[in-house]
């Protein structure tokens, strides 16, 4: 199988996990807050994460130098500016408007990508970032209520989701895997767990009655092992063989299948739009993996041309 096919199928299964696990998260932040939840989740990933380099890429190690250091905190950085943000938001603004706010990473990716990295997307990725676009506001924007500030920190959240996809992209090609991955995962941990200090009632994070509850267990093991270890390391090891462009739209599904967790295991039931917006997502990402020759419309506008 070719390598960007296999990036591909590779990140759609990152979304997949990310999509699933939605409903775990929900459940536990109702017991554990969002930041000292986050600050607790990456850390026993990285700490997996450690476990796994000691043991089978112990060589790795000869490889840490400033450099890989700097570049893990700034995707880090990213990531947890993102996370921050969209909770930040969430206080102020509907679940549906963050999700299509969110979502707008997917129209970020590539205008950053054009004017950070001189990438600029092929015409059937185009025609998938606007059909997925579409998509996202029929399948999250239940709502018409006006703009808030709630709105304004989800857009920054999105503006950090975009940036931690190109920063992967750019740096992943130039370290090793697994201590890149544990690098930005570390930097999550520790900047959730200050802000949980400052921003939140840390106490409760360390009530063994709320630790230990089931759902709160059960959340953080799910997330720390397969959202956050196993999907940051396929993330970093995978997104060098494809483009950020195609990342993103990939990325896009994890409303739909969040969406299809929800029927199955939340009894969260799908409006007809809804279910249309969630066609047109696939649809896009569909796509964008496409050669352009195969989309009738496309050649047809480069024969006028």
């Amino acid at each position: 199988m070719k390598k960007p096919i296999m990036a591909d199928l590779s990140l759609l299964l990152v979304t997949l996990i990310w999509g699933t696990t939605f409903v775990l998260v929900q459940n536990a932040i109702d017991f554990l807050e969002p930041f000292s939840f986050n600050g607790i989740r990456f850390l026993i990933a990285a700490i997996l994460l450690i476990v796994c380099l000691l043991i089978f890429e112990r060589r790795q190690l000869k490889q840490l130098n400033f450099k890989i250091i700097a570049s893990g905190i700034f995707i880090g950085f990213w990531l947890f500016l993102g996370y921050v943000t969209q909770t930040m938001g969430l206080l102020y603004t509907t679940t549906s408007k963050a999700g299509f706010i969110t979502g707008l990473n997917v129209v970020l990716v590539p205008l950053f990508s054009m004017f950070l990295l001189k990438q600029y997307p092929s015409k059937n990725a185009i025609l998938g970032v606007l059909i997925a676009t579409f998509g996202l506001f029929l399948l999250t924007m239940t709502d018409a209520a006006t703009l808030n500030i709630g709105d304004g920190f989800v857009f920054i959240g999105a503006i950090s989701f975009a940036l931690h996809i190109i920063l992967t992209g750019k740096f992943s090609s130039k370290f090793p895997t697994l201590l890149l991955t544990i690098i930005q995962v570390t930097t999550v941990a520790l900047l959730s767990i200050g802000s949980s200090f400052l921003f939140e009632d840390w106490r409760k994070s360390l009530n063994k009655d709320i630790l230990l509850s089931q759902d709160v267990i059960v959340a953080l093991i799910i997330t720390s092992v397969f959202a956050t270890a196993l999907a940051f390391f396929i993330q970093t090891n995978f997104q060098k063989y494809t483009s950020a462009t195609r990342v993103a739209l990939i990325f896009a599904m994890e409303p739909v299948f969040a969406a299809i967790a929800g029927y199955f295991w939340a009894l969260e039931r799908l409006s007809i739009s809804a279910l249309f917006g969630c066609i047109l997502i696939f649809t896009g990402m569909i796509c964008a993996e496409l050669p352009t020759n195969k989309i009738p419309l496309l050649r047809k506008s480069v024969k006028n041309n």
